[in-house]
């Protein structure tokens, strides 16, 4: 690697005190408006998710890898954006105690908002969509030519993930009207959704279609030349995005049984009718 194409850079460029100040502070809020807090409970895994979410997000927000997705690398792009939207984001929800959550998203002007965008089918299609759509050549060409643009689509991508991901999740007990099944057969769309991008990432191009990136390949790895960071970037979208829902599949399942076992010998009042003296049990909906 040329660490070399660095030194033009300041120090607060290369690792950007502004985004360690406000993730710090955020950091400081949580522990003592949160974990300190006697209204909430938090346990040792929402901290350790809480902290993984916020050193992630300033390795690629605030650290060289930043600089490398901005000026040299499409697949250190792809880092960046799909560390945001599948690392960070389910660690952030993972992380919330269901009292907070209930207090400032579902019993909050949030909740109308939350219900209509975070219908399972329209969040996956706004997601995936507006994901593809980022990484086209012809948008995102466009869109890396204005900060303004990038900011405003990258918000965009992280709104909709957020929806996303609360679908997955399902923090609050009194909105978890998707059974196991749903939710599983949900990763699945989602991880099919986002699969032509990919494709053609990985083995769809055969010259580089992002020029930003094309006029200075090999600057920061000599043997990357464009079209192999594009297909690098590729690999990287599907591993990070399989690695993340094939996490939550594990542990969706492994709750699904869990929670099967629980049940397993216990009368289920719901499904039972007693009709001239014989019970009868229905089948589950």
């Amino acid at each position: 690697m040329n660490f070399d194409v660095f030194s033009s850079f300041t120090w607060y460029e290369l690792w950007s005190p502004i985004t360690f100040t406000v993730i710090a502070l955020s950091s400081v809020i949580y522990a003592k408006k949160i974990i300190h807090s006697s209204n909430y409970n938090v346990t040792k895994k929402q901290m350790a998710y809480f902290y993984t979410a916020a050193l992630s997000l300033y390795i690629v927000k605030g650290s060289p890898l930043k600089i490398a997705a901005d000026y040299f690398s499409f697949s250190a792009h792809v880092i960046e954006v799909m560390t945001v939207l599948f690392i960070v984001l389910p660690l952030f929800i993972l992380s919330m105690p269901p009292q907070w959550a209930r207090q400032y998203f579902w019993n909050h002007r949030l909740k109308f908002t939350i219900k209509l965008l975070g219908h399972p089918w329209m969040a996956a299609l706004l997601f995936n969509g507006a994901l593809t759509a980022y990484f086209a050549p012809q948008l995102f060409n466009i869109i890396q030519q204005s900060p303004v643009l990038s900011v405003i689509s990258q918000i965009f991508l992280i709104i909709t993930g957020f929806l996303m991901w609360w679908t997955i999740i399902m923090p609050l007990p009194e909105i978890s009207k998707f059974s196991y099944f749903t939710r599983v057969a949900y990763i699945f769309l989602n991880s099919v959704l986002l699969m032509p991008i990919g494709i053609f990432l990985l083995v769809g191009i055969s010259e580089s279609h992002y020029p930003v990136y094309a006029a200075v390949a090999g600057d920061l790895l000599p043997s990357l030349t464009a079209v192999y960071d594009q297909q690098l970037g590729g690999g990287i979208l599907k591993a990070i995005q399989l690695t993340s829902y094939g996490i939550a599949l594990f542990c969706l399942i492994g709750n699904w049984s869990k929670k099967e076992d629980e049940r397993e010998g216990q009368i289920d009042d719901e499904n039972i009718r007693v009709v001239q003296g014989v019970v009868i049990h229905l089948p589950k909906k």
